[in-house]
């Protein structure tokens, strides 16, 4: 278990004054739109029970109650605690049966985010913002973290998480050539260069590291004052 180094990462972590990330960065083995790669509905989960138990252990802990909760690149499940009750719960996802199936799900939109990375929502709308193993696909990850830290209320929470399970030929080139470390720095800088959030935290959910696998969680809070528009 990486544990300790995993937190330490976002501690320790400096940035280049601007964004330092390049067009190819971004780049995928397979460029094909993604709405139709995600056409066919996978009612599966992505990563394996232990992570998924982790990580629904985690929302109990962290969850404020009664949020209203947004959840990016959503499917047929949240991963939510069975007994939290949400004030109000939205969907962003790229498969509308996926989206459908999900019962945490008040209301979803089917979005693909590498062509249109807008969420339908007006500023301040939500509490919390989720997105589960999804991070590593983002093609325009700053105007998607732009767009989590627009529609949180101040002091709202964003809560990313990943592992090192994905669809290789959909992941974006600058995940596929990080380790572990490397890919929360990564998350991380996603929300500094916003300049909504506070300084992130790492956390390393994993667990059984080595047996089954792992899962990270960074998490921001928005800052108060920030102009949403």
């Amino acid at each position: 278990m990486l544990g300790d180094r995993i937190s330490k990462v976002l501690k320790e972590a400096e940035y280049p004054k601007t964004w330092p990330y390049t067009a190819d960065d971004f780049s995928r083995l397979d460029e094909s739109n993604d709405s139709r790669f995600y056409s066919q509905p996978r009612l599966v989960y992505h990563i394996d029970d232990f992570a998924v138990r982790a990580l629904t252990k985690f929302y109990r802990q962290h969850f404020v109650p009664l949020a209203d909760i947004l959840d990016v690149c959503s499917s047929w499940v949240s991963h939510y605690p069975d007994d939290y009750k949400a004030r109000f719960v939205a969907g962003i996802g790229l498969n509308e049966v996926e989206l459908s199936k999900n019962n945490r799900l008040d209301e979803y939109h089917v979005i693909d985010l590498q062509e249109n990375p807008n969420f339908p929502y007006p500023s301040e709308r939500f509490d919390i913002v989720t997105m589960v193993v999804s991070v590593d696909y983002l093609t325009q990850p700053l105007q998607v973290f732009r767009e989590i830290g627009r529609v949180l209320r101040p002091k709202g929470m964003a809560y990313i998480s990943f592992s090192n399970r994905c669809f290789p030929t959909k992941a974006v080139s600058v995940w596929l050539s990080s380790n572990d470390l490397q890919r929360v720095y990564i998350v991380g800088s996603f929300f500094h260069y916003t300049a909504m959030f506070s300084a992130p935290t790492a956390y390393d959910l994993s667990p059984n590291w080595g047996i089954t696998d792992p899962l990270y969680m960074v998490t921001a809070s928005k800052l108060p004052n920030v102009n949403p528009t």
